[in-house]
Protein backbone atom coordinates (compact mmCIF):
# COMPACT_ATOMS: atom_id res chain seq x y z
CA UNK A 1 0.00 0.00 0.00
CA UNK A 2 2.80 2.46 0.73
CA UNK A 3 3.37 3.05 -2.87
CA UNK A 4 0.09 5.00 -3.25
CA UNK A 5 2.37 7.81 -0.96
CA UNK A 6 4.65 7.51 -3.92
CA UNK A 7 2.12 8.85 -6.69
CA UNK A 8 0.32 12.18 -7.14
CA UNK A 9 -0.55 14.90 -9.13
CA UNK A 10 1.53 18.52 -9.24
CA UNK A 11 -0.17 20.58 -6.25
CA UNK A 12 0.73 16.99 -4.19
CA UNK A 13 4.16 17.06 -5.07
CA UNK A 14 4.76 20.89 -4.93
CA UNK A 15 3.65 20.48 -0.86
CA UNK A 16 5.80 17.12 -0.75
CA UNK A 17 8.79 18.90 -1.74
CA UNK A 18 8.51 21.79 0.31
CA UNK A 19 8.27 19.95 3.41
CA UNK A 20 11.38 18.19 2.19
CA UNK A 21 12.94 21.73 2.11
CA UNK A 22 11.81 22.69 5.58
CA UNK A 23 13.15 19.02 6.68
CA UNK A 24 16.72 19.99 5.04
CA UNK A 25 16.74 23.11 6.86
CA UNK A 26 16.17 21.27 9.81
CA UNK A 27 18.43 18.32 9.86
CA UNK A 28 21.10 21.13 8.65
CA UNK A 29 20.56 22.88 11.68
CA UNK A 30 20.71 18.99 13.28
CA UNK A 31 23.87 18.47 12.63
CA UNK A 32 25.17 21.89 13.83
CA UNK A 33 23.61 20.70 17.03
CA UNK A 34 25.52 17.66 17.09
CA UNK A 35 28.44 19.22 15.73
CA UNK A 36 29.35 22.01 18.54
CA UNK A 37 26.36 20.89 20.72
CA UNK A 38 23.48 21.94 22.83
CA UNK A 39 25.19 25.10 23.46
CA UNK A 40 23.81 26.46 19.97
CA UNK A 41 20.12 26.27 21.71
CA UNK A 42 18.74 28.34 24.72
CA UNK A 43 19.15 25.85 27.03
CA UNK A 44 21.16 26.08 30.45
CA UNK A 45 22.05 24.88 33.46
CA UNK A 46 19.30 26.56 34.57
CA UNK A 47 16.79 25.64 32.08
CA UNK A 48 17.54 22.25 30.88
CA UNK A 49 14.40 21.21 28.91
CA UNK A 50 13.07 23.75 26.43
CA UNK A 51 11.44 23.80 23.01
CA UNK A 52 12.17 20.43 22.12
CA UNK A 53 10.66 18.93 25.29
CA UNK A 54 7.30 21.18 25.47
CA UNK A 55 6.76 20.06 21.22
CA UNK A 56 7.18 16.52 22.67
CA UNK A 57 4.77 16.85 26.02
CA UNK A 58 2.13 18.70 23.59
CA UNK A 59 2.47 16.18 20.95
CA UNK A 60 1.94 13.83 23.04
CA UNK A 61 -1.24 14.62 23.88
CA UNK A 62 -1.91 14.44 20.12
CA UNK A 63 -1.36 11.37 19.92
CA UNK A 64 -3.32 9.69 22.92
CA UNK A 65 -6.24 12.15 21.06
CA UNK A 66 -7.17 9.06 18.79
CA UNK A 67 -8.56 7.31 21.88
CA UNK A 68 -11.74 9.84 21.40
CA UNK A 69 -12.61 8.43 18.18
CA UNK A 70 -11.65 4.68 19.02
CA UNK A 71 -13.14 4.12 22.01
CA UNK A 72 -17.04 5.29 20.64
CA UNK A 73 -16.45 3.55 17.36
CA UNK A 74 -15.05 0.61 18.22
CA UNK A 75 -16.58 0.09 21.52
CA UNK A 76 -19.88 1.52 21.29
CA UNK A 77 -20.85 0.98 17.83
CA UNK A 78 -20.98 4.66 17.21
CA UNK A 79 -20.89 4.55 13.52
CA UNK A 80 -20.84 8.20 12.07
CA UNK A 81 -16.79 7.81 13.57
CA UNK A 82 -16.59 5.27 10.75
CA UNK A 83 -14.87 7.50 8.14
CA UNK A 84 -12.84 9.74 10.31
CA UNK A 85 -11.52 6.65 12.85
CA UNK A 86 -8.41 5.70 10.80
CA UNK A 87 -7.72 9.34 9.97
CA UNK A 88 -7.02 9.94 14.20
CA UNK A 89 -5.22 6.55 13.87
CA UNK A 90 -3.13 7.77 11.41
CA UNK A 91 -2.65 11.19 13.20
CA UNK A 92 -1.20 9.41 16.40
CA UNK A 93 0.97 7.38 14.46
CA UNK A 94 2.83 10.89 13.14
CA UNK A 95 2.48 12.64 16.45
CA UNK A 96 4.43 10.02 18.01
CA UNK A 97 6.97 9.82 15.32
CA UNK A 98 7.31 14.02 15.99
CA UNK A 99 7.43 12.98 19.34
CA UNK A 100 10.09 10.80 19.49
CA UNK A 101 12.11 13.05 17.27
CA UNK A 102 11.88 15.75 19.48
CA UNK A 103 13.18 13.01 22.02
CA UNK A 104 16.36 12.75 19.42
CA UNK A 105 17.41 16.35 19.10
CA UNK A 106 17.12 17.24 22.47
CA UNK A 107 19.58 14.20 23.57
CA UNK A 108 23.20 15.62 23.65
CA UNK A 109 24.17 12.29 22.06
CA UNK A 110 21.35 10.67 20.42
CA UNK A 111 22.92 7.82 21.30
CA UNK A 112 22.46 7.39 24.99
CA UNK A 113 18.83 7.07 23.75
CA UNK A 114 19.89 3.05 22.87
CA UNK A 115 20.75 3.42 27.44
CA UNK A 116 16.63 3.31 28.22
CA UNK A 117 16.30 -0.23 26.40
CA UNK A 118 20.10 -1.79 27.19
CA UNK A 119 20.02 -0.54 30.47
CA UNK A 120 16.49 -0.66 31.48
CA UNK A 121 15.41 0.98 35.16
CA UNK A 122 11.64 0.24 36.12
CA UNK A 123 11.53 2.80 38.38
CA UNK A 124 12.42 5.87 35.99
CA UNK A 125 9.44 7.07 34.55
CA UNK A 126 11.38 7.93 31.32
CA UNK A 127 11.81 3.98 31.02
CA UNK A 128 8.00 3.93 31.08
CA UNK A 129 7.56 6.85 29.11
CA UNK A 130 9.78 5.28 26.13
CA UNK A 131 7.93 2.05 26.89
CA UNK A 132 4.39 3.62 26.05
CA UNK A 133 5.29 5.89 23.61
CA UNK A 134 6.73 2.45 21.85
CA UNK A 135 4.05 0.26 22.20
CA UNK A 136 1.36 2.87 20.95
CA UNK A 137 3.35 3.55 17.90
CA UNK A 138 3.38 -0.28 17.36
CA UNK A 139 -0.23 -0.45 17.92
CA UNK A 140 -2.16 1.96 15.69
CA UNK A 141 0.82 0.95 12.73
CA UNK A 142 -0.75 -2.65 13.13
CA UNK A 143 -4.48 -1.33 13.61
CA UNK A 144 -4.46 0.83 10.63
CA UNK A 145 -2.67 -1.49 8.69
CA UNK A 146 -4.85 -4.71 9.01
CA UNK A 147 -7.82 -2.69 9.01
CA UNK A 148 -7.22 -0.98 5.62
CA UNK A 149 -5.54 -4.29 3.99
CA UNK A 150 -8.90 -5.88 4.52
CA UNK A 151 -10.84 -2.95 3.44
CA UNK A 152 -8.42 -3.59 0.48
CA UNK A 153 -9.37 -6.54 -0.46
CA UNK A 154 -12.64 -6.44 0.27
CA UNK A 155 -12.91 -8.30 3.72
CA UNK A 156 -13.80 -7.96 7.30
CA UNK A 157 -10.67 -7.10 9.81
CA UNK A 158 -9.82 -10.62 11.29
CA UNK A 159 -11.10 -11.22 14.42
CA UNK A 160 -7.96 -10.70 16.01
CA UNK A 161 -7.47 -7.58 15.64
CA UNK A 162 -10.24 -6.70 18.15
CA UNK A 163 -8.57 -7.24 21.18
CA UNK A 164 -5.75 -5.08 19.65
CA UNK A 165 -8.35 -2.08 19.26
CA UNK A 166 -9.22 -2.53 23.10
CA UNK A 167 -5.62 -2.72 23.95
CA UNK A 168 -4.85 0.63 22.42
CA UNK A 169 -7.20 2.34 24.02
CA UNK A 170 -6.39 2.26 27.66
CA UNK A 171 -2.98 2.61 26.18
CA UNK A 172 -3.50 5.68 24.60
CA UNK A 173 -4.43 7.12 27.95
CA UNK A 174 -1.52 5.80 29.56
CA UNK A 175 1.01 7.56 27.21
CA UNK A 176 0.20 10.83 28.38
CA UNK A 177 -0.25 9.69 32.14
CA UNK A 178 3.26 8.20 32.13
CA UNK A 179 4.35 11.94 30.22
CA UNK A 180 2.19 13.55 33.14
CA UNK A 181 4.06 11.91 36.14
CA UNK A 182 7.73 12.74 34.28
CA UNK A 183 6.66 16.09 35.51
CA UNK A 184 4.73 15.46 38.67
CA UNK A 185 7.03 12.56 40.02
CA UNK A 186 9.92 15.92 40.49
CA UNK A 187 9.33 16.84 44.08
CA UNK A 188 12.20 20.05 43.43
CA UNK A 189 9.62 21.78 40.97
CA UNK A 190 6.90 22.80 42.78
CA UNK A 191 4.72 24.34 39.35
CA UNK A 192 4.83 20.66 38.35
CA UNK A 193 3.76 19.24 42.34
CA UNK A 194 0.34 18.60 41.61
CA UNK A 195 -1.91 15.73 41.70
CA UNK A 196 -3.90 17.02 39.07
CA UNK A 197 -1.38 17.49 36.62
CA UNK A 198 -2.26 13.76 34.75
CA UNK A 199 -5.83 14.93 34.26
CA UNK A 200 -5.16 18.42 32.99
CA UNK A 201 -2.67 16.86 30.43
CA UNK A 202 -5.78 14.32 29.29
CA UNK A 203 -8.18 16.99 29.26
CA UNK A 204 -5.48 19.28 26.75
CA UNK A 205 -5.13 16.24 24.78
CA UNK A 206 -8.85 15.23 24.53
CA UNK A 207 -9.50 19.08 23.37
CA UNK A 208 -6.20 19.95 20.59
CA UNK A 209 -6.10 16.13 19.40
CA UNK A 210 -10.07 16.09 18.19
CA UNK A 211 -9.79 20.25 17.14
CA UNK A 212 -6.57 19.43 14.78
CA UNK A 213 -8.52 16.40 13.37
CA UNK A 214 -11.73 18.66 12.87
CA UNK A 215 -9.17 21.18 10.91
CA UNK A 216 -7.63 17.66 8.89
CA UNK A 217 -10.26 16.64 7.94
CA UNK A 218 -12.01 19.62 6.76
CA UNK A 219 -8.97 20.13 4.77
CA UNK A 220 -9.13 16.99 2.84
CA UNK A 221 -13.13 17.17 2.34
CA UNK A 222 -11.47 20.13 0.17
CA UNK A 223 -8.77 17.97 -1.81
CA UNK A 224 -10.52 15.28 -2.06
CA UNK A 225 -13.99 13.55 -2.17
CA UNK A 226 -13.98 12.51 1.16
CA UNK A 227 -16.73 13.50 3.62
CA UNK A 228 -16.60 12.53 7.39
CA UNK A 229 -20.02 13.72 7.83
CA UNK A 230 -21.54 16.74 9.44
CA UNK A 231 -22.57 13.93 12.16
CA UNK A 232 -19.11 13.31 12.77
CA UNK A 233 -18.23 16.76 12.60
CA UNK A 234 -20.71 17.85 15.29
CA UNK A 235 -19.62 14.99 17.74
CA UNK A 236 -16.44 15.94 17.54
CA UNK A 237 -16.71 19.72 18.33
CA UNK A 238 -18.73 18.71 21.21
CA UNK A 239 -15.49 16.62 22.12
CA UNK A 240 -13.92 19.12 22.23
CA UNK A 241 -16.13 21.63 23.95
CA UNK A 242 -16.19 19.40 26.80
CA UNK A 243 -12.56 18.63 27.21
CA UNK A 244 -11.69 22.37 26.51
CA UNK A 245 -14.45 23.67 29.55
CA UNK A 246 -12.59 20.53 31.75
CA UNK A 247 -9.03 22.41 30.79
CA UNK A 248 -9.67 25.58 31.57
CA UNK A 249 -11.80 24.46 34.83
CA UNK A 250 -8.44 22.75 35.86
CA UNK A 251 -6.01 25.56 35.19
CA UNK A 252 -8.20 28.04 37.16
CA UNK A 253 -8.20 25.32 40.28
CA UNK A 254 -4.70 25.56 40.47
CA UNK A 255 -4.36 29.29 39.74
CA UNK A 256 -6.51 29.38 42.99
CA UNK A 257 -4.68 26.99 45.29
CA UNK A 258 -1.38 28.28 44.59
CA UNK A 259 -2.63 32.54 44.55
CA UNK A 260 -5.36 32.12 47.56
CA UNK A 261 -2.39 29.87 49.41
CA UNK A 262 0.15 32.78 48.69
CA UNK A 263 2.89 30.00 49.44
CA UNK A 264 5.87 31.99 47.51
CA UNK A 265 7.08 28.57 46.06
CA UNK A 266 3.99 28.42 44.04
CA UNK A 267 3.02 31.48 43.32
CA UNK A 268 6.22 32.75 41.69
CA UNK A 269 5.76 30.46 39.08
CA UNK A 270 2.57 31.27 38.03
CA UNK A 271 4.11 35.14 38.55
CA UNK A 272 7.11 34.67 35.99
CA UNK A 273 4.30 32.97 33.41
CA UNK A 274 1.90 35.81 33.78
CA UNK A 275 3.50 39.14 34.88
CA UNK A 276 6.84 38.47 34.62
CA UNK A 277 9.56 38.26 37.53
CA UNK A 278 12.64 40.17 38.52
CA UNK A 279 12.43 41.52 35.07
CA UNK A 280 12.22 38.35 32.94
CA UNK A 281 8.79 38.48 30.91
CA UNK A 282 9.42 36.64 27.95
CA UNK A 283 6.44 34.44 28.25
CA UNK A 284 3.50 37.08 29.51
CA UNK A 285 2.50 37.86 26.42
CA UNK A 286 2.57 34.75 25.20
CA UNK A 287 0.18 33.02 28.29
CA UNK A 288 -2.10 35.98 28.08
CA UNK A 289 -2.23 35.64 24.16
CA UNK A 290 -3.22 31.83 25.12
CA UNK A 291 -5.84 33.06 27.70
CA UNK A 292 -7.50 35.42 25.28
CA UNK A 293 -7.82 32.05 23.14
CA UNK A 294 -8.93 30.06 25.76
CA UNK A 295 -12.11 32.44 26.15
CA UNK A 296 -12.61 33.14 22.39
CA UNK A 297 -12.38 29.09 21.97
CA UNK A 298 -15.04 28.74 24.63
CA UNK A 299 -17.89 31.53 23.79
CA UNK A 300 -17.76 29.98 20.34
CA UNK A 301 -17.47 26.35 21.77
CA UNK A 302 -20.51 26.93 24.07
CA UNK A 303 -22.54 28.45 21.97
CA UNK A 304 -24.75 25.53 19.51
CA UNK A 305 -25.16 28.03 16.97
CA UNK A 306 -21.75 28.83 16.51
CA UNK A 307 -20.58 25.46 16.81
CA UNK A 308 -22.79 23.96 14.31
CA UNK A 309 -21.25 26.93 11.98
CA UNK A 310 -18.30 25.57 9.85
CA UNK A 311 -16.75 28.65 9.54
CA UNK A 312 -16.81 29.21 13.24
CA UNK A 313 -15.91 26.18 13.94
CA UNK A 314 -12.76 25.88 12.26
CA UNK A 315 -11.97 29.24 13.89
CA UNK A 316 -13.07 28.02 17.07
CA UNK A 317 -11.06 24.65 16.46
CA UNK A 318 -7.66 27.11 15.57
CA UNK A 319 -8.11 29.29 18.83
CA UNK A 320 -8.06 25.72 20.85
CA UNK A 321 -4.91 24.14 18.80
CA UNK A 322 -3.05 27.52 19.33
CA UNK A 323 -4.39 28.06 23.03
CA UNK A 324 -2.78 24.61 24.00
CA UNK A 325 0.12 24.94 21.92
CA UNK A 326 1.06 28.25 23.86
CA UNK A 327 0.40 26.44 27.52
CA UNK A 328 1.68 23.08 26.90
CA UNK A 329 4.33 23.93 23.92
CA UNK A 330 5.61 26.95 25.51
CA UNK A 331 4.88 27.73 29.30
CA UNK A 332 4.38 24.59 30.94
CA UNK A 333 7.82 22.58 30.58
CA UNK A 334 9.88 26.68 30.71
CA UNK A 335 7.81 27.54 34.45
CA UNK A 336 8.85 24.45 36.21
CA UNK A 337 12.62 25.65 35.65
CA UNK A 338 11.91 29.24 36.48
CA UNK A 339 12.65 30.49 38.82
CA UNK A 340 14.91 27.58 40.32
CA UNK A 341 14.87 25.83 43.86
CA UNK A 342 17.21 28.34 44.56
CA UNK A 343 14.92 30.94 43.15
CA UNK A 344 17.30 32.06 40.29
CA UNK A 345 15.27 33.93 37.67
CA UNK A 346 16.84 33.24 34.24
CA UNK A 347 15.96 33.88 30.71
CA UNK A 348 14.90 31.12 28.41
CA UNK A 349 14.51 31.36 24.52
CA UNK A 350 14.43 29.64 21.68
CA UNK A 351 17.44 30.22 19.32
CA UNK A 352 16.78 30.34 15.85
CA UNK A 353 18.76 27.07 15.27
CA UNK A 354 16.25 25.31 17.50
CA UNK A 355 13.50 26.86 16.24
CA UNK A 356 14.51 25.53 12.61
CA UNK A 357 14.88 22.16 13.80
CA UNK A 358 11.49 21.59 15.48
CA UNK A 359 10.05 23.42 12.43
CA UNK A 360 11.81 20.61 10.49
CA UNK A 361 10.46 17.89 12.94
CA UNK A 362 6.67 19.25 12.73
CA UNK A 363 7.08 19.47 8.98
CA UNK A 364 8.24 15.82 8.84
CA UNK A 365 4.98 15.35 11.03
CA UNK A 366 3.06 17.13 8.39
CA UNK A 367 5.07 14.23 5.40
CA UNK A 368 4.01 11.31 7.16
CA UNK A 369 0.55 12.56 7.75
CA UNK A 370 0.05 13.62 4.18
CA UNK A 371 1.15 10.10 3.02
CA UNK A 372 -0.71 8.24 5.38
CA UNK A 373 -3.90 9.92 4.35
CA UNK A 374 -3.34 9.65 0.92
CA UNK A 375 -2.94 5.84 1.04
CA UNK A 376 -6.10 5.78 3.27
CA UNK A 377 -8.26 8.03 0.95
CA UNK A 378 -6.91 5.81 -1.96
CA UNK A 379 -7.58 2.50 -0.65
CA UNK A 380 -11.15 3.48 0.25
CA UNK A 381 -11.66 5.30 -3.54
CA UNK A 382 -12.01 9.19 -2.20
CA UNK A 383 -9.24 10.71 -3.82
CA UNK A 384 -10.44 12.71 -6.91
CA UNK A 385 -7.86 12.11 -9.90
CA UNK A 386 -6.21 15.16 -11.63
Amino acid sequence: MFEKALSGGRRYWAWMVSLLVVIGVGAACWYWQLSEGLTITGLSRDVVWGFYIAQFTFLVGVAASAVMVVLPYYLHDYRAFGKITILGELLAIAAVIMCMLFIFVDMGMPARILNIFLHPTPSSMMFWDAVALGGYLLLNIVISRVTLGAERRGDPPPAWITPVIVLSIPWAISIHTVTAFLYAGLAARPFWLTAIMAPRFLASAFASGPALLILLALVVRRVSDFDPGRQAIRALATIVTYAMVANVFFVAVELYTALYSGIPEHVSHFAYLFMGLDGEATLAPWMWASAVLAVVALVLLLNPGSRSSETSLVVACVAVFASLWIDKGLGMVVAGFVPSPLGRVVHYSPTAPELAIGLGIWAAGLLVVTGLFKIALEVRGHLRRP
